[in-house]
């Protein structure tokens, strides 16, 4: 299939999805509704700039929007050191497995984490669009949502909505095995 065609008919999908109109779209993500419009129709190839626009609408990445079908399964089954590995920060923080890296138009995100020992998401609080799954499998992290602070162990589980501003850090005397979820897709 031709990018013109991926891209227009991925567009329509999301924004028919999403209950918006061109004429929604084009305001929310400042490119015109006759550009939009020719993109869904597979007329015109958008610039990296308009589809940077369109993706932060929908909380994508442009990757979705040129992603070819065959590149992505609507069945992933991974073990254990066959997934998609990301390290952050440095090797000392975090280490993150995707359970969902491959799956077609996924609507979540989830991955197993390896906190390391005196990891932290830094200072600041994060947020984003969203919701969020915290469920510890070994070790101790210390979780604050909004004004709420959460000392989670094995068995523990929080879910939040993200938009809230929130950080963690590893409160244990070992790494920390996690199961992180996070809905609509986002990158950890």
């Amino acid at each position: 299939m031709k990018l013109k065609k991926i891209v227009g008919k991925k567009l329509k999908f999301i924004r028919l999805k999403a209950g918006m109109t061109i004429q929604n779209l084009a305001e929310r993500s400042n490119v015109s509704s006759n550009m939009i419009s020719r993109i869904e129709r597979g007329m015109t190839i958008p610039s990296v700039d308009i589809l940077l626009k369109l993706a932060r609408v929908f909380n994508k990445s442009i990757n979705y929007f040129v992603e070819e079908v065959s590149n992505t399964h609507e069945i992933v089954f991974t073990s254990p050191g066959q997934r998609d590995k990301t390290v952050y920060e440095d090797a000392s923080n975090m280490l993150t497995e995707s359970f969902t890296s491959g799956l077609r138009d996924a609507q979540f995100s989830s991955f197993f984490c390896t906190v390391k020992k005196g990891g932290s998401s830094g200072v600041k609080n994060m947020y984003h669009p969203g919701d969020e799954l915290i469920y510890v499998l070994e070790g101790q992290l210390e979780v604050t949502v909004a004004d709420s602070t959460y000392r989670m162990g094995s068995g523990d589980s929080l879910s939040f909505k993200s938009h809230l501003p929130h950080r963690w850090d590893n409160i244990g005397e070992e790494d920390a095995r996690v199961i992180w979820t996070l809905s609509p897709f986002t990158i950890i």
